[in-house]
């Protein structure tokens, strides 16, 4: 797989009171992106072109305004200065805070060197982020949740080939890089074969208003990392995402390692962790590539437990893909009724005598309205749960058949919301190192 960046994680994009500081006269940098107590759009912060367009013209007049001699601001009087941005451009509210931090010049001697850190941190944002996304040849920038080394990431690799990948702290966070602009994809996952669905992806695709334009299924083969020099019998306490553990528990076993296991946010994570504080007694879980970034060695290979496990990913954008009829398309969907489920028969026959298949259904509760009171004469008031309903069918929106199912479809629902119809990864199935081995083989795992 081809190299990828190892920047910093993005942090959480809302803050409740971002810094403003003057920068140096001809470049600034973003420090906090959208704040909560911005203006609100029905369709997501800084989804339209408008909002965008008034925030650029934002930050085009603070270039300007920095340019200029700022005493007042600096020796008090007048404290404003550049923080008091425009309200509105053209008639436009803008719901995106672009507040400019400075870049610090750097005052170390250059006699004196100091040690190379082994991850330097990505280049600060400035005011070219926030483009439209790379035309033809260009770079993509593709955001995914966890830190350089994690699963995520390898599957942003092969969803873009040579992208930037850019690392964020949270799935929300990936999601807010693209609507403002950072980003120009998310690769986010929805379900592995042996956890189950991602719940909260499935929750944030539904909040926000992103297209989902592919899918990759990526396999993930896990190692048991330590710093150099350690050896099993040393190792009392094993710590990676909690699916992890939970994927590698038999092998462990074998392994006779019967110690503490701990869980972290994700298994790249807790190679990073090992590493930066130098942990001597412990053991992760995580990739192989997650050892060459943090300078561990591989304790042993393909501790998975069981070979066949799969991680479905999905890319997300701005804009949809337009649907073709050449190749296998999937199509992704969520409806809700006011009637409850009675009406989920219905909803699967308009599929089903259309020849329809359907790869997933899924339930969650629907959060505005998560109960529902029916009054019966007889036995009383009855309490039931009310439900989003995702589905996922092979067809292209392109086909008559799948656009005559969605408009029966909508006839008995209250909601009906098209995530995407995109083509289906028909990669074929290869397996990795693990597979050949008696334990088991190649486990995937969506973190």
């Amino acid at each position: 797989m081809q190299s990828l960046s190892n920047p910093s994680p993005i942090k959480s994009l809302i803050r409740p009171r971002p810094r403003v500081t003057r920068a140096s006269p001809n470049k600034l940098v973003l420090e906090c992106i959208y704040r909560s107590d911005s203006v609100s759009f029905p369709n997501g912060v800084g989804s339209n072109r408008a909002d965008w367009q008034s925030s650029c013209a934002i930050l085009a007049s603070k270039v300007v305004a920095q340019q200029q001699p700022i005493d007042k601001s600096i020796s008090g009087g007048d404290s404003g200065g550049v923080a008091d941005h425009v309200a509105a451009v053209n008639g436009h509210k803008t719901s995106v805070d672009l507040n400019l931090v400075p870049i610090e010049k750097a005052t170390s001697n250059s006699n004196n060197n100091s040690s190379i850190k082994p991850h330097q941190p990505q280049k600060p944002l400035t005011i070219t982020d926030l483009c439209p996304a790379p035309m033809h040849g260009s770079q993509l920038r593709v955001a995914y949740q966890g830190v350089p080394g994690a699963y995520s990431e390898a599957a942003a690799g092969k969803a873009y080939p040579n992208c930037e990948a850019i690392p964020c702290d949270q799935f929300e966070v990936a999601f807010q890089a693209v609507e403002l602009w950072i980003a120009d994809r998310a690769v986010l996952p929805v379900e592995n074969s042996l956890g189950g669905s991602i719940h909260r992806n499935y929750d944030l695709l539904l909040r926000h208003r992103l297209h989902i334009v592919g899918e990759v299924q990526l396999p993930v083969h896990h190692c048991l990392l330590a710093l150099p020099g350690v050896r099993k019998e040393y190792v009392n306490r094993v710590i990676s995402h909690p699916q992890a553990l939970a994927q590698c528990e038999l092998t462990l076993t074998k392994l006779g390692l019967q110690v503490a296991r701990e869980a972290v946010d994700d298994t790249a994570g807790a190679a990073e962790y090992i590493a930066a504080n130098n942990l001597r007694d412990t053991a992760a879980i995580a990739s192989a590539r997650a050892a060459e970034l943090y300078g561990l060695q591989v304790l042993a290979d393909g501790i998975q437990d069981d070979s066949s496990n799969v991680t479905r990913f999905v890319m997300l954008a701005r804009e949809p893909i337009i649907p073709r009829t050449d190749r296998p398309f999937r199509t992704s969907i969520v409806f809700a009724h006011d009637k409850g489920t009675s009406v989920l028969f219905k909803v699967l026959s308009a599929f089903a005598f259309r020849n329809i298949s359907l790869t997933k259904i899924e339930s969650r509760p629907h959060r505005n309205r998560p109960i529902r009171l029916v009054d019966d004469a007889n036995v009383g008031t009855a309490k039931h749960f009310e439900y989003m309903f995702y589905v996922d069918f092979e067809a292209s929106m392109a086909e008559v058949r799948a656009q005559n199912a969605l408009a029966e479809v909508q006839e008995f629902t209250s909601f009906l919301r098209v995530l995407g119809s995109y083509p289906m990864d028909m990669t074929p199935w290869c397996p990795s190192r693990g597979d050949d081995d008696d334990d088991g083989g190649n486990e995937k795992n969506p973190f």
